[in-house]
């Protein structure tokens, strides 16, 4: 198993301010993308593109746990020091991983998630995580 993480770029020069904030849930699940290709010269690889809306009072950039990969399902976590609640702003990164393994062609959706730093929590608690699960393009 082998990850690459190809381009972790903050991509807005002004802060980002959502029109209507009280009807976003904090934090924001990541927007990802996830299909198959085969560089040339190489195997089969999974390209998993994430945008990431992380409260701006941070400036560190997000970073990336190796992903898990069981069974038909790779998991990828993205961290990253937000503040809890809702935020003034947010900056927009754009995150694009590539994943392969032996059985990298088993994989059929990912989920991913957006937690925050040293934080042991379960994924699935809203107040510090929230994930999104998509299929896999083929």
């Amino acid at each position: 198993m082998a990850f690459k993480v190809l381009q972790n770029t903050k991509i807005n020069n002004k802060d980002f301010i959502f029109s209507n904030p009280e009807t976003v849930n904090y934090p924001i699940a990541p927007l990802v993308s996830a299909e198959f290709y085969t560089p040339e010269g190489g195997k089969l690889t999974l390209k998993i593109r994430a945008t990431l809306y992380i409260n701006s009072d941070n400036n560190k950039e997000p970073n990336v746990k190796e992903p898990v990969e069981t069974g038909n399902l790779l998991k990828v976590v993205f961290k990253s020091d937000f503040a809890e609640g809702t935020p003034e702003s947010c900056d927009v990164w754009y995150v694009e991983v590539d994943y392969t393994s032996d059985s990298v062609d088993n994989i059929t959706e990912v989920v991913s998630y957006l937690k925050k730093k040293n934080n042991d929590i379960d994924l699935d608690d809203p107040i510090t995580s929230r994930g999104t699960e998509i299929k896999v393009k083929i």
